[in-house]
């Protein structure tokens, strides 16, 4: 296996061992994650019931790691599997053999090309980014809870060694999640922008970065 689509099946491993316990689509969860056999460029995912182990009541889906010439964003794999799951896009594949006792069904490419993120999924990005950084340092800021107030509004609970006291920092998952994130830990700190919280209990500063 390529070195890079070895990375890129590691990360999407990590993240998808959310969805062993919670489902991601309906009743399905991720049953198991297998990397592809040779130098294929895709990944392979086994879905069900949580309750479910054997072969006849799982699937296992084959979905490409390159959208045209770009490999696909690790979120982007998790957007495409619920997109087969759900809607319009569940006949964009083809149910092609089995593998290990189970139905093997390759994903359209197209599909990669034009599935889109929910406001769940990159909340989750934002959340998961803060709980696991890329970096071997302690999280900065440190996330302390979250709540998520409308589809397209979350609320972070957070604080650092300078904040005196939680703070509610309110945010857009529609947004730039790349540059918010990445400016995070010094927004949250500029005192034009931070202001007493007295509506929520929970927390004793607001920031509000929902047009940042």
């Amino acid at each position: 296996m390529d070195e890079e689509v070895a990375e890129r099946q590691a990360e999407i491993t990590r993240l998808l061992i959310y969805y062993t316990q919670a489902p991601f689509a309906g009743t399905s969860c991720v049953r198991g994650v297998l990397p592809v056999p040779g130098a294929g460029e895709s990944t392979r995912i086994v879905t069900g019931d949580e309750r479910t182990h054997v072969p006849d009541g799982l699937t296992v889906y084959e979905i490409p790691l390159r959208a045209g010439e770009e490999f696909l964003h690790v979120y982007d794999v998790a957007a495409v599997l619920r997109a087969v799951h759900t809607g319009p896009y569940t006949a964009a594949s083809v149910r092609v053999g089995r593998v290990l006792g189970m139905p093997l069904v390759q994903v359209d490419p197209s599909v990669a090309e034009t599935v889109r993120e929910s406001p769940g999924d990159r909340a989750f990005t934002i959340l998961r980014t803060l709980v696991h950084p890329f970096t071997e340092t302690e999280p900065v800021p440190r996330l302390l809870g979250f709540l998520c107030r409308e589809p397209d509004l979350l609320r972070l609970y957070v604080d650092t060694e300078d904040t005196h006291g939680v703070l509610a920092v309110d945010v857009r998952p529609s947004g730039a999640l790349t540059a918010l994130l990445a400016a995070l830990p010094s927004l949250i700190t500029e005192e034009g922008r931070v202001a007493a919280e007295e509506a929520d209990p929970h927390a004793s500063y607001a920031v509000d970065l929902t047009y940042w």
